[in-house]
């Protein structure tokens, strides 16, 4: 039994949904004067965006840069949408910021785009947006079907026990 159940979750796919920590999407791209990273953490409601900029070797940080992301549903039902994306003070590396609202599950196609005196250039790729985790009542609503069976089950054993005829 233990080898069938070990055996039926190593073939299990992984859920397509994502719920966990931010990932990366695009990953040391050269754009411009600069290797760019893009991360996102891509729920419905509000999307967030983290692009990470590295200067090339021999270059130093830019001080002009202008960072933006787009994004666009897969389907084209509605028109490329920017947003700009300002530093974030907050990390030790040279990071900026984009929070772009979305809303319903679709495969967007999110583009990066850098703009400096140095140089310009931009990046895409194309990630899915997802739903956010269910709210306390809807996990109460999907356990409770689970739960009336385990009583059901329950009473049924504890009835068949108490009527069993006593041999004597």
């Amino acid at each position: 039994m233990r080898k069938q159940a070990l055996f039926g979750l190593l073939l299990c796919l992984p859920a397509l949904a994502h719920d966990g920590p931010p990932f990366p999407i695009i990953t040391d791209k050269v754009i411009g004067p600069c290797k760019v990273s893009l991360w996102t953490h891509p729920d419905i409601g509000t999307g967030t965006f983290w692009v990470i900029v590295d200067p090339l070797p021999g270059q130093s940080l830019l001080s002009d840069l202008k960072v933006s992301v787009a994004v666009e549903p897969v389907n084209h039902r509605i028109a490329e949408r920017l947003f700009n994306a300002p530093r974030d003070e907050s990390s030790s590396q040279l990071q900026y910021i984009s929070l772009i609202p979305f809303d319903r599950q679709e495969f967007v196609r999110a583009r990066v785009i850098l703009e400096s005196v140095r140089g310009h250039g931009d990046a895409s790729a194309t990630v899915e947006i997802t739903p956010v985790a269910p709210k306390r009542w809807e996990l109460y609503l999907f356990l409770a079907p689970f739960l009336l069976v385990g009583f059901l089950w329950f009473r049924a054993l504890t009835t068949r026990r108490r009527k069993k005829p006593q041999v004597v």
